[in-house]
């Protein structure tokens, strides 16, 4: 069976993704938009071989920094108004709405049954792993953060999609997206934030965390979006909760218990689905006009 191309660059942003809170944990003492700031600088940096690249219409070089900076900003703010727990699942929802806005957004484009099916299995394996580590308890006291995160959610999948609508652009003008993008975390942590001094283990894990999951993974994201079907790469992004619940308990110190388990069959199999990998034989359409 050949593996698109498409499906290598997601699978390989989705694996960096992946390791995002294992770095993470060694930066726990890190403001969130100084770590956000410096990391998306790095990240930007990696790409300074196709800086004239970077030359893009403004509505484009808008479009990534809403997408880079605005996602990442709206998702800390909704972590400083909301539990974690409840903040992170309505940030998982991007996924879904890259399959359901694609027909909004991307002309040309329609719901099939599979699509919808893998997406619904990927958000059913998401629950079950954030509902491991805890119980739900929606407030209405968190209603900004709840709010936030869903803004960071729109965000992402909008500018996922919406990159596909604008004038077409290199890959490597993602490095310019990622250091705009890291400026404006660096100004909000001026802003927002109290003075840090990095210790020069951070600065290590920092330079990993801006090359990989902070840097990289833009690029192959980007390239998987421009290669690819927008509704199967975002079932296959289910996938992210799942590596990263993974390998913190693999590396972190902790344990796989039978929501893990689940949320893998519940999540690889929606991937598979989506993917068409397993066939359905419904192949009647939902078409949004």
């Amino acid at each position: 069976m050949r593996i698109e191309s498409s499906t290598l660059f997601a699978a390989g942003a989705i694996g960096l993704w992946g390791a995002l809170a294992l770095l993470s944990v060694q930066l726990t003492q890190v403001p969130p938009f100084l770590l956000v700031g410096l990391a998306l600088c790095i990240g930007g940096l990696c790409g300074v071989t196709h800086w004239r690249e970077w030359r893009v219409p403004p509505t484009t070089f808008l479009l990534g920094c809403v997408g880079l900076f605005g996602y990442h900003f709206c998702l800390f703010m909704a972590l400083r108004f909301a539990p974690a727990l409840e903040a992170n699942l309505i940030n998982y929802l991007w996924p879904l709405l890259i399959v359901v806005l694609a027909p909004v957004l991307l002309p040309g484009m329609s719901l099939t049954a599979r699509h919808l099916i893998g997406a619904t299995l990927g958000l059913a394996g998401c629950v079950l792993i954030v509902l491991g580590k805890g119980t739900i308890g929606l407030s209405m006291q968190h209603a900004l953060g709840y709010l936030l995160a869903f803004v960071a959610a729109v965000l992402w999948s909008s500018y996922s999609l919406l990159t596909r609508r604008v004038k077409p652009f290199h890959t490597g003008a993602i490095g310019g997206f990622c250091f705009a993008s890291g400026l404006l975390a660096l100004a909000a942590h001026a802003a927002l934030e109290p003075s840090y001094q990095l210790k020069s283990i951070e600065w290590i894990w920092l330079l990993v965390l801006g090359a990989g999951p902070m840097g990289a993974a833009f690029f192959l994201w980007d390239a998987a979006l421009k290669r690819g079907d927008a509704r199967s790469i975002g079932t296959l992004a289910y996938i992210t909760p799942l590596l990263s619940t993974t390998l913190l308990a693999v590396f972190g110190g902790g344990h796989l218990g039978w929501q893990a388990m689940a949320a893998c069959v519940l999540i690889l199999g929606g991937a598979m689905v989506g993917n068409g990998v397993v066939p359905l034989r419904m192949r009647r359409s939902v078409s949004v006009q």
